[in-house]
């Protein structure tokens, strides 16, 4: 699943424009590396968002296409 799909289904950002947004300017790295949208997520792979002075960072647990609003937490784990 490419990383701004991602992101969008497992709601940590709201909006696919937006974590595409995010990506292009370089503000998203996966596993210590600055990656683009079009980047394909895997289970176990450490993904750090910087937004402002926010800094999130996550273990994917789980990829899937489609998710319910209630489960899109079990999507990741917060390091």
């Amino acid at each position: 699943m490419r990383l701004d799909k991602y992101l969008k289904v497992s709601r940590i950002i709201k909006r696919r424009t937006v974590a595409n947004e995010v990506c292009d300017a370089k503000h998203v790295t996966v596993n210590g590396k600055i990656a683009r949208a079009s980047y394909d997520v895997k289970e176990n792979d450490v993904i750090e968002i910087t937004m402002g002075a926010n800094k999130t960072k996550i273990q994917v647990t789980r990829i899937s296409e489609t998710v319910r609003k209630e489960d899109a937490p079990l999507m990741y784990r917060v390091l």
